[in-house]
Parts: C-alpha cells; structure tokens; sequence
C-alpha cells in the first residue's frame, strides 16, 4: 500500500465530505452518494480509466496509478460516503438542533415535557445565544452574497453534542469495520460470493504493468456505454432546452392500467407499484446479468408478490400497515415483516460460516486451533468486541440506557448492517432501504410500559442518528473496499487501518463544512430532513397518551437493568409477524440448499415491501430475462462474450449521471443560479 494511494485517498475524501452538501443543498442535484455505488465516484472513475489514464501513463510512467493504488483510494473514497448524506450528515445536525425549535411551535410537546427526557449534551445548547444558534440555523448568517467567515458559526454551543455523539458513532463505525474484516475471507473464498459491483469495478482496471484495460478496446463494451450515455445526456439536454428538443426518451413503460385486471393485486396498490417504479435502470440491468437466475428473478418477482399478500390481507379486512406508529420506528406489518426476514438471514449466515467465525473468535481470546487464520481477521474480531463493549459502555454512562438495551441496539444494528453487507456482495443490490429499525423490534420484545418514555426517545433519537436512511450505510462500502483491495493484492488489515483514517478525517471535515454551509445559506425547515427531526417526540407522546389512557404511565420504565426483562409485555400480533417472515426465509433457504432447481431466493423476502425493491424490481426482470434468452439459445460462449456489452451499459450510466454534475457544477460557478436538477438513480 503506497503513501501517494493514501494521500490521494484521503483528498478524495476531504472532497466528498465537503462537496456533497453544496451539491444536495445549494445547487439541489441529484444526490452526490444517494446509494452504494455512486455516480459522482463511479462516474469520475470511468471518465478517469477510460480517458485520462492513458494520458498519464504516455507523458510519465511513474504517474500511472497501479492497480491496487486505484483500489486503496476508491475503498476510502467510497467508506467516507457513509458520512455526509443519508446516512449520517443528512439529519444528524438537523436532528441536534430543530427540536428547540420545535418546543415552541408543537402545543404538546410542552404539555408532555418531552424536551426533559433527553440525556444533557444530547442536542445543541442554545441558552446562551439563542438567536445566532436557532435562529441563525434556520434563516441563515448570510446577507445577500456575502459570505459569512468562518468564526460566525456558533461553534461552542455545538462542542456539547459533538462529545456526546461521536464517540458513539466512531465506536459504532469501527465495530463494523472489523466485522468486514472478519467475514470478508468466508464471503469472498469459502462461499464465492460473486460481488457484482467489484466485478464491473476491476473491469475497468488496468493491468499490473500499467497497460489500459481490454475492455477499453472492445467493441461491444463502447456500444452499450455510447448508447446509454446518449440517451442520458440527450435527457440532460432536453431539462435545459425542451422546446427545441423532441421531448425525453421514456425508460420504462407504465403499466399501471393493468393492475384492474385483478381485484386481489389493485388492493395491495398493484397500480402504485406499476405507475411510480416503471422506469428500467441500465446498471440494475446489466447487475441481474452477473446474478445467478434465481438471484434475479426473485428480486424481480418479490414487489409483485408482495401486493398480492397485501391484497389478499385488505380482502379479508387485515390492514397491511400495523398497529402503532409509523415509518420508521413504527409497530407495523411491514417493518416486521423486514426486520423478520433480516433476522433469518443472519441466522442462515452465521450457520454456514459457523466453523470459520467460531475459529477466528477463539484465536481473538488467545486460544488455540488447527485452521489457519490470517492475522486481519484476528485483529478485525478483537476491533469488533472491543468497540462495541465501548459502544455499550459509553452509552450506558452518557446517554442514560439501561446496558441491556445498549446492548441489544448495538447487535441489532449491526446485524441490520451485517445483512445489508451480503445483500450487496451477493446480488450486487446498491440501493437498500431497510423498513423497521433496532428499536422498533426492542419495542415489539419488550413493550412500551417496560422500557419507558425516556428509553424510546433516546431509542429512537439514536436511530435517527445512526439508523434512519440506510442506502448509504458504512459496512456495505467497507465490504465491497476490502473484497476490491484483496483481489488487487493489498493487504485486507491495512486497507481497513486506511478505511477507519478516511472515517476520521471525513467527520473532520464534513461536520465543520455542514454547519458552515447551514448557517450561512440557513435550512428550508419544511423539508423532509428537517420536519423528520419530529418523528421521535410525536411517536413518544402518543406512547405516553396511550399509556396514560391505560393508566400506566406514571409506572412505565421503572424496572431497571436486567428486570426489564420480566416486565416485559411483547407485542404478540407482531412477534407472530416477524416469526412469520424468519420462518419463510428459513424455508426457502433450506429449500434451495435441498433442491439445486429451486427457483426462488430467500433474498427475495429481504427487499419485497421496501422502496428499494420497488424501483429495482422491472429492472431485474429484464436483466433475468436477457440472461435466461442468452444462456438458452447462445450458450456459455455467447454469455460470456455479451459481458463487455453489460459492462458498457453500466459505464454509460455512470457518465450518464456523472456529466450532468460537472456541467451544473460549472453553470452554477459562472452564473451563480441552481441548475435544473437531473436524476439519473432513485432519489
């Protein structure tokens, strides 16, 4: 691992976790990151392979980038993507700060005193100047174009917080990254995960002697790009310029008019799944491609299913919503149904790799064993108990939570995590938004008399941190980096140390460049980032009104500690619908160990009534369809030789999207106005 891979790593970084708010929020593009494999990263990075490369390595060897310098810099420009969208910076200063505001404008927050159940230096301190912290937040420091300096940001009342919370998250961050330390060798050489993106990723990669990739110099790879990139630019063109244009070339056909060919399917919302996520993605079809049949097929078929279980559950008067609550901590049918099938999942994964993961947890202890264990997965286990046994602690001191439940929260998300990590090295699925989180299954378990008001506010406060938006979570990226840097012979344990540095300098740098930007431009408070910042306190009064109503509420949340445990009144409607949904994804895992002509994967269940799934499903129809034609009627041959045409279509999406951004990027620095925002991937 080279220095000059580091350095450039970490520019990369420095870059993304400042540049992504002035794209998402002052120039209000397409989401810079927005899912785990990113046009603004994978776009440079086919304009850079394919046209500057070869540039660079005529004028002087030495400036031609190797292989595994390329992999060191991309793993740690896609890590710190964890950072500064959905997954953290999109909610978590707005998280810290709005609900002072909202103290004053919500009648029963006041009543409820909910704003006295929160932990001191959980959110921002406002009492010394409220105006320039507050108000400033929301209006802005700025006048007109002039830009504020650096010291008008109310930096001190923001110090409490940023103690409070970052160790919370770094301790929780790193504990995921020695995880993927730890099964990334079972993933990728016991099992031969295939890991679709890193696949399409070391296409485009040069040879060890610096030669350009072959796939440069094929046909059909420039075919599919050229032919996918006109139809997005073309689009592009047509934002700026549709009256001297013909109008877009649709992707996709609604088929919505369909769904009243049957009553059972129009009920489930047969004509919302049909009208809203009819447009085809080229990447998503070119990943199906790579995919075994039954992969892509069940991803294809799983939003279809689910509305006819939908359906049939509305014809017989079941709701397919829930009980309390809504997204996304809610006790619903959905959420349930998610977090059910990501708990089977788990235990599938643990019980085939059972032999390796016992073996590299006991040589973490010190003790002794026959397999040979490389020493990264060793470290990456020790990381892993160690950072979550500070997660916990560091929990139960500050933030006011019982361990137990610090306990369980901190398995849960990383088991949510863990699932998502296979989801994407198995079927190459990108974009992944989980429903349900750690704390709508802890209140399914315990109830809420047990764990009390102030327990599910912080619950949930803690999921609006590190659980809310989950199609940019951090272990996905490392997975994926470490599977890259190892087939591009770099060691795994360092190119984790290089992962948890781009962690650290892209909080360094994207919390301070977040806050600046919004107090000098302000935030729009009625968008959705800001008005989720709500969701935990209204979710927790009407739990208190409910208890109350029940005339419990003044005993809710007394047992402490392990009696929690024996207080503990689970919801049985959704146990029974969790069980339900594990249990299905357990019977169609053995099936298709039994049967090798089993059609249908479990991973179908993982995704089938998410937004993810929706959006992606028509799209890997086609791509299992195209698969299925080829392999039928051309053979092995013919597959492998359209594989460069896949490739293509891939690149061509990326630039697709990736050029708009350079080009909104320049119209804004001359002209100074937003440009017309083009979405390429779901928003």
């Amino acid at each position: 691992m080279s220095l000059r891979a580091v350095i450039l790593g970490l520019v990369g970084v420095a870059f993304v976790c400042s540049y992504t708010y002035f794209n998402d929020w002052i120039m209000r593009q397409t989401m810079f990151v927005g899912n785990f494999m990113p046009i603004s990263v994978y776009g440079f990075l086919v304009l850079f392979l394919a046209f500057l490369y070869p540039v660079l390595s005529r004028l002087h060897r030495g400036l031609a980038l190797k292989p595994g310098e390329i992999a060191v810099i991309l793993g740690m420009v896609l890590a710190s993507c964890a950072i500064p969208g959905s997954n953290l910076l999109r909610l978590f200063t707005p998280a810290l700060i709005m609900p002072h505001r909202f103290e004053k404008t919500e009648p029963g927050w006041q009543k409820q005193g909910i704003m006295e159940l929160l932990p001191d230096g959980m959110l921002a301190d406002i009492s010394q100047d409220e105006e320039t912290v507050l108000s400033g937040f929301t209006r802005g420091l700025g006048e007109g174009d002039e830009r504020i300096a650096w010291s008008d940001v109310p930096w001190q009342a923001w110090a409490g917080p940023m103690i409070f919370w970052i160790p919370i998250i770094l301790s929780l961050w790193l504990a995921m990254v020695g995880l993927s330390t730890v099964v990334h060798r079972q993933w990728s050489d016991h099992e031969h995960l295939p890991y679709p993106i890193v696949t399409f990723t070391k296409s485009l990669f040069p040879s060890a002697d610096g030669e350009r990739s072959p796939v440069f110099s094929n046909r059909i790879f420039w075919i599919g790009l050229i032919a996918v990139f006109s139809i997005h630019f073309y689009n592009y063109l047509n934002t700026w310029f549709s009256d001297y244009l013909l109008g877009r070339i649709p992707l996709g056909v609604d088929y919505s008019s369909l769904a009243t060919l049957s009553d059972t399917f129009a009920k489930g919302g047969g004509e919302l799944l049909l009208r809203d996520y009819f447009t085809l993605y080229f990447t998503v079809i070119a990943v199906a491609y790579f995919l075994p049949k039954d992969v892509s097929l069940s991803l294809g078929i799983g939003p279809f299913l689910w509305i006819f279980v939908a359906g049939t559950l509305a014809t017989y008067g079941i709701g397919a919503t829930g009980w309390q609550g809504g997204w996304p901590f809610g006790l619903t049918r959905e959420s349930m149904m998610i977090m059910g099938a990501y708990f089977a999942m788990l235990l599938v994964l643990i019980y085939t790799g059972r032999h390796y993961y016992s073996t590299v947890f006991k040589r973490a202890f010190g003790l002794g064993g026959k397999d040979r264990i490389e020493s990264s997965a060793v470290w990456g286990a020790r990381v892993f108990l160690v950072s979550l046994t500070l997660f916990v602690t560091y929990t139960a001191i500050h933030a006011d939570l019982d361990w137990p439940i610090a306990l369980l929260f901190g398995l849960g998300c990383v088991a949510v995590y863990l699932v998502m990590s296979r989801l994407l090295a198995e079927t190459g699925l990108f974009f992944i938004v989980t429903t349900g989180t750690p704390a709508t299954i802890l209140w399914a378990l315990f109830g809420a008399h047990a764990l009390g008001p102030q327990i599910m506010l912080i619950l949930f406060m803690f999921c609006l941190v590190l659980f809310y938006d989950t199609r940019e979570a951090l272990m996905p990226y490392v997975v994926n980096a470490l599977k890259l840097a190892d087939d591009t012979r770099q060691h795994v344990g360092k190119m984790a140390l290089a992962i948890s540095a781009a962690v650290l300098v892209g909080l360094a740098v994207g919390i301070p460049v977040t806050l600046y930007f919004q107090y000098y431009q302000g935030v729009d408070v009625s968008s959705w980032q800001v008005n989720q910042t709500k969701v935990p306190f209204n979710d927790v009064i009407g739990i208190m009104q409910r208890l109350e109503s029940q005339g419990q509420l003044e005993t809710a949340g007394q047992a402490t500690g392990l009696s929690r445990f024996m207080e503990a009144s689970p919801n049985r409607q959704a146990l029974l619908t969790f069980v339900i949904s594990a249990g299905l994804v357990l019977i169609f895992s053995g099936l298709r160990l039994r049967f090798a002509n089993w059609p249908l994967h479990p991973v179908m269940f993982l995704v089938w009534s998410t937004y993810a799934g929706n959006a992606f499903a028509q799209s890997f129809l086609i791509g299992w369809l195209i698969k299925m034609l080829i392999t039928k009627y051309g053979g092995a041959a013919i597959y492998q030789r359209f594989k460069p045409l896949m490739f293509g279509l891939i690149a061509g999406e990326m630039l697709g999207g990736g050029i708009p951004m350079m080009v909104s990027l320049i119209y804004f620095l001359f002209t100074g106005d937003p440009p017309k925002p083009f979405l390429v991937m779901p928003g």
